[in-house]
């Protein structure tokens, strides 16, 4: 009895002591890639700013400080990024869209990844004429190019934030599906799989214990490679008037504001774009940079 006891501790600490051998090598592998450090610094400021907005920024985002200074350039004093055609201060509008922006990125993100999971596990373990429907309606939505069926979606549901986040959602369920069901086949014909069932291990079991566990590494990765392009599709809808609508702070609906004086002050349209284009490179090379790490074959390259 004493024997057996000693064993199960001594495979218990064994697994403890890979598990953190397999996070040291990880983190070994995430900091050796400069660019997905770098894209984890524009994140998490991304963040910390989105957070501590309304604490740093120096005025109110929708209230015109002086109409006199409209336009008034980068380096005006008080103003260290400018004004706006309405004489409001593009400083603290970038700071509270920080957090509008993100949300833009973040929640579509999540919630397509709590649909995709199950539809795309449930369609690559069981497969027969359920998997077959799933994936046939996931078809037809591929069918229509992402920016086509966004445009579509957005008229249809109108603008505003929620609308917003449920158009990006949609669109972005089936190539998130598409790459859960290709990751479930894949593991559901594993050998561990075989075994599992040949214990008389229950369906609910085997997908939440084995199935999802080893799948979850290659959704995150795909997953925070396009929260990016969530920000830059929401912030194109904003651009087009789909989506956030004035007088909110959003970087997307900032540099439509800042289209009709591009000649007479650029600035207005740049810096927000400038914003966008960080945060999505950002997400971009946090998402290469985790793939790397993740995958043992990349990471012992």
């Amino acid at each position: 009895m004493e024997l057996v006891k000693e064993k199960i501790q001594h495979g218990s600490s064994s697994r403890s002591v890979r598990k953190k051998s397999n996070l040291f090598l990880m983190w070994k592998a995430f900091k050796k890639d400069k660019a997905a450090v770098f894209g984890a610094i524009i994140v998490i400021l991304s963040i910390l700013i989105a957070i501590l907005a309304p604490v740093i920024s120096p005025y109110d985002p929708n209230v015109a400080e002086d109409t006199s200074l409209r336009l008034k350039p980068p380096g005006t004093e008080g103003h260290l990024l400018g004004l706006d055609g309405q004489g409001r201060d593009i400083l603290s509008r970038l700071l509270h869209g920080t957090l509008l922006s993100l949300s833009i990125g973040f929640l579509p993100v999540l919630f397509a990844f709590i649909i995709s999971v199950t539809l795309g596990v449930i369609a690559g373990y069981y497969q027969g004429w359920l998997g077959t429907l799933i994936m046939r309606v996931m078809d037809i939505l591929f069918a229509f190019p992402m920016v086509l069926l966004g445009v579509a979606l957005a008229a249809v549901l109108g603008s505003g934030f929620p609308n917003l986040v449920t158009t990006l959602t949609i669109v972005f369920i089936p190539y998130l599906t598409r790459v859960v069901y290709s990751a479930t086949i894949e593991v559901r014909e594993k050998e561990f799989i075989v075994a599992a069932k040949a214990c008389g291990s229950r369906d609910f079991q085997i997908i939440l214990g084995d199935i999802v566990p080893n799948i979850l590494s290659r959704v995150i990765v795909y997953c925070t490679t396009n929260i990016g392009l969530m920000i830059v599709f929401g912030s194109g809808l904003s651009f087009l008037g789909l989506g956030i609508q004035p007088p909110d702070a959003e970087w997307g609906s900032m540099t439509r504001d800042g289209k009709d004086v591009i000649s007479l002050a650029p600035h207005v349209a740049a810096f927000p774009g400038i914003a966008i284009l960080l945060v999505a490179v950002g997400f971009n090379f946090l998402g290469d940079g985790l793939r790397d790490a993740l995958d043992p074959h990349l990471r012992d390259k």
